[in-house]
């Protein structure tokens, strides 16, 4: 029902800054948290960071203090702005979308299918 595609991943140097974005598409209804976690091969995904429609923000351990997230509401983006980034931020980073419960319909979680980010020299 809902289809998230990320955009801006790369390569980019240690130091360097990179700014990833997503669009939701299709029912977009009720769609509340946006935000971004990642990822590598065998590793557990891990909060990058997550915002509400209202503007909460969330920030994982890991790029806190690197990262700024914001959203579009009218457009149903969500970007993040990455800084100073290191080797060890290398991942598949993805984007999510969360619909909360409510009487029509069960909590549903939208994953898009990532877009890697590749942090070297």
């Amino acid at each position: 029902q809902v289809q998230l595609v990320e955009s801006g991943g790369g390569l980019v140097r240690p130091g360097g800054s990179l700014t990833l974005s997503c669009t939701a598409s299709g029912n977009t209804k009720s769609l509340d948290a946006m935000g971004w976690y990642r990822g590598t091969p065998g590793k557990q995904r891990e909060l990058v960071a997550t915002i509400t429609t209202g503007g909460v923000t969330d920030y994982g351990a890991s790029l806190r203090g690197r990262v700024t997230i914001s959203r579009d509401n009218a457009k149903f983006t969500v970007y993040l702005q990455m800084n100073s980034l290191r080797p060890e931020d290398t991942a598949d980073y993805y984007c999510r979308a969360d619909r909360p419960a409510a009487r029509e319909w069960v909590a549903v979680t939208y994953w898009g299918d990532g877009t890697p980010v590749t942090v070297s020299s």
